[in-house]
């Protein structure tokens, strides 16, 4: 795939997408945008295999209505197939936005089933390139909506007051994954070093995320720190559920 801004390129499909759609429903649209925004898809060879077969054939937006004019006779039946054409190109380029983790992180927390954390993870994924403060709050509110979750099927009684390396804390002895529990060199530096994360998100929720009013001269978070935090709160929660489900 050609080089592209993958939030850039998500922007031009759905635009691309919500242009026939009106088209295709009795609104005319600007045919100059069309070729535009087709000439974006079908000047790359990968993003044009998933593009709409009538995209690729219908140069201009007379070719695209006499096509879609006389294939299904209702406004409805139009949406729905524009929609199902559309879905390989939409899913190809938001599953290029994803970092390698992502994957097996969502895979764990959606069989985890616990709905609020899900909904953490998604809204972190969600808000990393364009919301940066948000992100972060959402990395923050997975990892202890994961601890309380544990420590709730665990029958560790916690307050709710309790800040988020304090419920790390309990939930890691109820797992026995806390450095003092293990007599190992390494096995001790390499919990102690998931404490020192968990902290660490929770400074930086605390200093760079949108949880507490700032001044104007306080440092703004961008998106490589929301990538980071979102990273790392993702890692642990998977760590913790992987470590749950094996004991």
């Amino acid at each position: 795939m050609v080089q592209h801004d993958m939030n850039d390129l998500l922007e031009q499909a759905e635009s691309l997408q919500n242009l026939v759609l009106a088209h295709a429903t009795g609104s005319n649209q600007d045919d100059g945008e069309y070729r535009q925004l087709r000439q974006v898809f079908t000047s790359d060879d990968s993003l044009s295999l998933k593009l709409p077969r009538f995209i690729r054939t219908c140069r201009d937006l007379d070719q695209f209505w006499a096509f879609i004019k006389t294939k299904y006779p209702t406004y409805q039946e139009r949406r729905q197939y524009l929609w199902d054409e559309f879905r390989p190109l939409l899913d190809l380029v938001e599953s290029s936005q994803s970092t390698p983790s992502d994957e097996s992180i969502s895979d764990a927390l959606l069989h985890f089933d616990a709905a609020h954390v899900n909904a953490a993870w998604s809204k972190a994924l969600s808000r990393r390139k364009n919301d940066p403060e948000g992100a972060i709050t959402a990395a923050r509110t997975l990892l202890e909506s994961v601890c309380k979750h544990i420590l709730d099927e665990k029958c560790v009684s916690y307050e709710e007051a309790y800040d988020l390396p304090k419920l790390y804390r309990l939930c890691a002895e109820s797992l026995n994954l806390s450095p003092g529990q293990h007599t190992e060199k390494i096995f001790k530096q390499i919990l102690g070093a998931c404490f020192a994360v968990v902290e660490g998100l929770g400074s930086m929720r605390n200093k760079l995320s949108d949880s507490h009013g700032r001044g104007p001269s306080s440092a703004k978070p961008l998106p490589r720190h929301a990538e980071l935090a979102v990273n790392l709160a993702g890692s642990a929660a998977l760590y913790l559920i992987s470590t749950l489900q094996e004991k």
